[in-house]
């Protein structure tokens, strides 16, 4: 997987670390998710170099997780979960930073020093 940051301008902490990366000058592709939504293939390689579950990178305390009827206990698989991301990249947790093969999601800023 290349490196590169999955990043939301509109968030301050995806900004900062953006800002970080770009300060030690870390070449990393970014990649505007809520345009280029990652693919299911795309975002199983992530979770794997995470060492996370989908539901561990979805934002369940954003306002569309609810406006979508969307609950931890409903018993979706994993596959399911990563529909609901491509499909509403919006609940994609923020930043990720895939980086020489790990990853790391950008809350705090110092999870993403520890993969460089």
């Amino acid at each position: 997987m290349k490196n590169q940051i999955l990043h939301n301008p509109m968030c301050s902490k995806s900004r900062a670390t953006l800002e970080m990366l770009m300060v030690r000058d870390v070449d990393v592709a970014v990649m505007d998710y809520q345009k280029t939504p990652p693919s299911k293939e795309e975002l199983r390689e992530i979770l794997k170099l995470l060492g996370k579950q989908p539901l561990d990178i979805i934002r369940i305390k954003d306002s569309l997780f609810t406006e979508l009827g969307l609950a931890t206990d409903n018993g979706y698989s994993d596959e399911q979960w990563l529909e609901v991301l491509v499909a509403h990249p919006k609940l994609l947790e923020r930043p990720i930073v895939v980086y020489n093969g790990k990853a790391a999601i950008g809350r705090p800023i110092e999870n993403v020093l520890a993969i460089l």
